[in-house]
């Protein structure tokens, strides 16, 4: 069959004698233009955050991608003519026997981090969303370790964890087990390292997951108890799935944050000793600055590794919300 397309309704209008008129052509909608005023308010809105993101991202982030393709020095810096490397400096980062061990403190250092401090903050989030007497105040203790700056917190683990007047070694002496070198041992700089940011990092798993259970809806859990489900079932069934996408942005900023932790590491170990806690960010300030002849194109190349890695790990999350989405 033939589709036939319908014309517009072209009917004759019947005027009050009776007599056939022809009907008016329809009115075309003509868009509104807005005025100039508003469309020069919008750009005025926007140019402080275009501004901020050149000025302290976009730049820098140019300035290091150039810095790690010349070979620049001191002398560099001030006359401006450090000669064009390619991919020299990057050849010489893999090449560096710190590459493999830094990269693999790294690794160990970011996943515990991440791990226990998400599971951490899960299980205090649970805990306080049963809404408790003193909830509030305890909650808002738990947040100090988040306000404090990182200076305080790094000095307070390095005294905590010294060998000889720490409080840590006091507790061990008082059960009987010898003093550890929590700082000074290779076995156990990293593991040190890793402790205070875990503490450090809790807090806000703590405060992003609890908002993320603050909208599931009550009815889901009395539905779930009505049916005989336990609180550890109603967990694995309710409160963990619609938890997903809370979790996923609380992990991701989790990790970019872990990846470029420097202040803690370097003030606790300095990356030591022996090089036992030097991850990529303690790595690059040693390349570009801790040395009286600093390497700054070597030390740009490995500040671009962890960019490209937040990158990497940040595609992959937008990747698994579009997917989400269209399931």
């Amino acid at each position: 069959m033939k589709h036939m397309t319908r014309s517009p309704d072209r009917r004759p209008v019947l005027d009050r004698n009776g007599a056939a008129t022809a009907a008016p052509p329809p009115a075309r909608t003509v868009p509104r233009r807005r005025p100039a005023s508003q469309q020069w308010a919008a750009w005025a809105f926007l140019a402080p955050v275009t501004l901020y993101l050149v000025l302290f991202y976009a730049y820098p982030l140019y300035r290091n991608l150039d810095l790690s393709l010349r070979n620049y020095t001191v002398r560099s810096f001030v006359q401006g003519d450090a000669p064009f490397t390619g991919l020299a400096n990057y050849r010489t980062v893999f090449d560096d026997p710190t590459f493999a061990p830094a990269l693999l403190h790294t690794a160990v250092f970011t996943a515990v981090c991440l791990f226990f401090q998400y599971a951490i903050g899960l299980a205090l989030a649970v805990f306080f969303n049963q809404n408790f007497r003193l909830s509030a105040t305890l909650r808002a203790l738990f947040l100090v370790p988040w306000l404090l700056p990182l200076i305080v917190s790094a000095s307070t683990w390095s005294w905590m964890l010294n060998s000889d007047s720490g409080i840590i070694n006091a507790v061990l002496h008082a059960v009987g087990i010898g003093p550890v070198n929590w700082l000074t041992s290779p076995s156990w700089s990293l593991t040190s390292v890793i402790i205070a940011n875990i503490w450090i990092g809790v807090p806000f798993n703590l405060v992003v997951l609890y908002s993320g259970l603050q909208s599931i809806p009550g009815s889901l859990y009395e539905a779930a108890a009505l049916d005989g489900a336990n609180a550890w079932r109603r967990f694995w069934s309710i409160t963990f799935p619609l938890l997903r996408p809370v979790s996923a942005i609380t992990l991701l900023l989790g990790l970019v944050y872990t990846l470029k932790v420097f202040d803690i590491i370097w003030i606790m170990t300095k990356g030591g000793p022996a090089d036992s806690s030097t991850t990529f960010a303690t790595w690059s300030y040693q390349l570009g600055f801790g040395n009286l002849l600093p390497a700054f194109g070597p030390g740009a190349a490995v500040g671009n590794l962890l960019v490209v890695a937040a990158l990497v790990f940040g595609l992959v999350y937008l990747k698994v919300q579009r997917k989400q989405a269209l399931s």
